[in-house]
């Protein structure tokens, strides 16, 4: 039996391999808070990594935010031109990280629409409070809708 590679398991080596200084701003200053909670099939998932990869006006903008003891996780940045950000997770237990989108509210194209329309909104942030809360799922009933890259 071989040993085990980061790439084959979560394991002990996915809390070494990430920075712990602040990278929730993908813009810094920026005007967005973007706020969720990632859970499973068991409730919260307190120590997934969610990173948010945009368009900006002068390129490709990104970044990195842990989910908290209760499974949450801010992001900071501005509305993307085409008001679509994609989003990835890592998380114990994934051998591969998830891949999905995040649509601010009222944004639409050809990949939202291919979705079943009774699973789009798990793609749709939604406003909350001053912010844009945007739940990942990773199991269940609300699962959210990932993409095979």
């Amino acid at each position: 039996m071989s040993g085990r590679t980061p790439s084959q398991t979560v394991g002990p080596f996915f809390a070494i391999a990430f920075s712990r200084e602040r990278q929730c701003d993908v813009v810094p200053g920026g005007s967005v808070q973007i706020v969720g909670h990632v859970f499973d099939g068991d409730g919260p998932v307190h120590d997934a990594i969610v990173e948010l990869w945009q368009q900006g006006e002068h390129g490709t903008l990104w970044g990195r935010c842990g989910t908290g003891p209760d499974g949450s996780f801010e992001l900071v940045t501005e509305r993307p031109p085409d008001g679509v950000a994609d989003v990835q997770v890592f998380a114990r237990g994934l051998l591969r990280h998830l891949v999905t989108r995040l649509y601010f509210p009222g944004v639409s194209d050809e990949v939202l629409d291919a979705v079943e329309a009774e699973r789009r909104e798990t793609l749709v942030a939604r406003e909350e409070d001053g912010a844009l809360r945007f739940d990942i799922h990773l199991q269940g009933d609300r699962e959210t809708v990932f993409f095979a890259v």
